[in-house]
């Protein structure tokens, strides 16, 4: 009687096993898609590197779960191979090269950084090889004639020149002219960081603006005291600072040890360096670019809406429990659904046919509208500026999608 029990209860709990598998067995039965990746693992952009691909593998988990891609009658789940560039272009371009040639990858993700992604895009170009990247937002990416090259997020020229609009607006509404207004500009010289510069002067321009402080970061990014000593000196009323997470870090950490008091102050890369977290007050009433919010009204049926996205990403990987999902993250997973999108609409494995429909893109994702010109950028996102208000990150320009109004002049702690 006993090995009787026992047997009906083995048999039991195979059938729950059963029961409790079979909405994951389509999932598990499907072939694969090769992706490649030449991902910035160490080096100074090591911060962002590791931030996309946690994007990439969160996206194919989460296709995975709602029953991978189906091309026709099959169904495939995406698996990507990757490969660290160290943060050096040359080594990415070699490491694009092999995955082609060795690994033979069809399809490409982008790597981390303008600078990367021109390294790279000449190779994938050159093999006719689709690369949707999610990382390199430097407009000069986009003028090559390129045919294989998409990038789900804004181009770099509109990262911070609505800081400068904001400044203008400020000074406005306090009885100045724009014109009055003085600008501090200090970036990396990188293409992204050389294109957010080219944006800020060029609207500067526009408003009559002056250019009291227009300087390249030291290389190494780790000391900006020499410029700082310029904005204390001069005293602009907005300094803007473009240096990835290293540079965004540096910015926050000198200007609150210099006690730089400038009323207006502009930087990209705030979520991915975590200022907040490292540096606490300090970042209080900075203004940090941003290609996503997890408050704005975007949704699609895979990872649901924004705020849906982040927190489902938090509960998947805990090191980001206590801080902001930076947008690197939430936009390497929408390269992914840009993929699984382009795959079912071309119904077909040949890589010229799923290039014309990645090319023919119009989709709703929970990071935003993704359509791209025929140069390959997306022309239906814009970018947001929000604001570090007591350690938290809130939208505040443009007004559109402000939940927040903007705190002005900025206090130096």
């Amino acid at each position: 009687m006993f090995q009787f029990r026992k047997s009906l209860t083995v048999a039991a709990v195979a059938t729950t096993a059963m029961i409790g598998f079979s909405g994951q067995a389509s999932a598990m039965d499907c072939g694969e898609i090769n992706l490649g990746s030449a991902i910035s693992l160490t080096g100074k952009y090591a911060t962002n590197g590791i931030h996309a691909k946690n994007g990439y593998e969160f996206a194919i988990k989460k296709i995975k779960e709602a029953g991978g891609v189906k091309v026709g009658d099959k169904c495939y789940n995406f698996k990507v191979t990757y490969y660290d560039d160290e943060s050096k272009g040359d080594r990415g371009a070699t490491l694009a090269e092999r995955l082609i040639n060795q690994d033979k990858i069809q399809y490409m993700l982008g790597p981390y950084s303008s600078g990367l992604t021109k390294a790279i895009a000449p190779v994938t170009e050159k093999y006719k090889i689709p690369m949707v990247e999610a990382e390199g937002a430097s407009r000069s990416l986009f003028n090559k004639g390129y045919k294989y090259l998409f990038a789900v997020l804004s181009t770099s020229e509109q990262y911070l020149a609505s800081a400068v609009a904001l400044a203008a607006e400020m000074a406005e509404k306090n009885g100045q002219k724009s014109s009055d207004v003085k600008v501090a500009v200090a970036v990396e010289n990188d293409p992204f960081s050389l294109d957010i510069r080219a944006g800020v002067l060029d609207d500067a321009k526009k408003f009559g603006m002056k250019v009291v402080i227009d300087e390249k970061l030291p290389r190494d990014l780790s000391d900006m005291s020499a410029i700082l000593t310029k904005v204390k000196l001069l005293k602009p009323d907005v300094l803007i600072v473009s240096g990835h997470s290293k540079g965004a870090a540096t910015a926050v950490r000198q200007i609150g040890e210099m006690k730089i008091n400038a009323p207006m102050v502009a930087v990209t890369h705030c979520e991915a360096a975590d200022v907040t977290g490292k540096f606490g007050k300090t970042a209080n009433d900075i203004l940090c670019s941003t290609q996503w919010a997890e408050t704005l009204s975007y949704k699609d049926p895979i990872f649901g809406t924004a705020a849906e996205y982040e927190k489902e990403f938090k509960a998947t990987y805990s090191e980001y429990a206590e801080k902001k999902v930076p947008y690197q993250t939430a936009q390497a997973s929408a390269a992914v659904y840009v993929y699984k999108d382009a795959f079912e609409r071309a119904g077909s494995m040949d890589k010229e046919k799923v290039r014309d429909a990645i090319s023919a893109t119009e989709l709703d994702t929970f990071y935003g509208k993704i359509k791209f010109s025929e140069a390959g950028n997306n022309l239906a996102k814009p970018m947001v500026l929000r604001q570090i208000q007591d350690g938290k990150y809130n939208v505040v320009a443009p007004s559109a999608f402000a939940s927040h109004k903007l705190n002005w002049p900025r206090k130096a702690e």
